[in-house]
């Protein structure tokens, strides 16, 4: 048991280190993931024609093909094309384009939750359709959607573990490179499973305080078929 204790003391620095890694690209792509997956999830709904479509495309491209391959295809596909990223920022980029997909739809689910009669409320009170997305659409629907955000906050935090496929010093790599050192991979992976359990509570609390703090009394998202 003390020898388990002093290994795990041992290896505890390289894991916490890890562990901000993996906080840090969480936190970069799922702000890329806001920043493109709003005016997708908008422009799937309100655009016309080529804008329209080329929003639908990217959801679409981007949630039916695997995680694992848009990471490659940037880290190594790019340099290619003469244009080289390094691991951690190739990841950032990857994880965010990945989650601004998703989270569009999640913006569109809510968006489409708040009812059509307020706009036309709004339109009928001397609003542009620009001005009553942005002043009454939006604020609901950013509300509306905290309870998905949760489930995408808790989901990037374990997804950014395919980062170590490309040399990026997250907390599923030092995992790694502990049992490189130490040949237990048993002690060590049971102790990174820890570690993510603490940083998904964490993050699932964190929202669930931040939902409960903007909640609209009597609204809620219904079910978007």
């Amino acid at each position: 048991m003390s020898a388990l204790l002093s290994y795990y003391q041992s290896i505890l620095p390289k894991l916490w280190a890890g562990t901000l890694v993996t906080l840090q690209l969480s936190f970069w792509a799922l702000l890329i993931g806001f920043a493109i997956g709003l005016p997708m999830a908008l422009a799937r709904i309100y655009g016309r024609g080529l804008l329209k479509a080329l929003a639908i495309a990217y959801i679409e491209l981007l949630r039916g093909s695997p995680l694992v391959v848009q990471l490659l295809l940037i880290y190594y596909g790019l340099p290619q094309l003469g244009i080289v990223i390094p691991g951690t920022t190739s990841a950032i980029i990857a994880l965010g384009l990945n989650s601004a997909a998703y989270q569009a739809e999640y913006y569109r689910g809510a968006i489409l939750a708040v009812s059509e009669g307020q706009m036309m409320a709004a339109r009928a009170l001397g609003m542009s359709r620009l001005q009553a997305i942005r002043h009454i659409v939006l604020p609901q629907a950013l509300r509306l959607v905290l309870p998905a955000l949760s489930n995408e906050v808790a989901y990037m935090l374990k997804y950014s573990s395919v980062a170590f496929l490309i040399a990026v010093k997250e907390l599923t790599a030092m995992g790694k490179i502990a049992i490189g050192r130490s040949y237990k991979a048993r002690e060590t992976w049971l102790l990174v499973a820890v570690f993510y359990i603490i940083l998904v509570n964490g993050a699932a609390r964190l929202m669930q305080y931040v939902e409960r703090k903007f909640k609209i009394p009597g609204l809620q998202m219904e079910e978007v078929h």
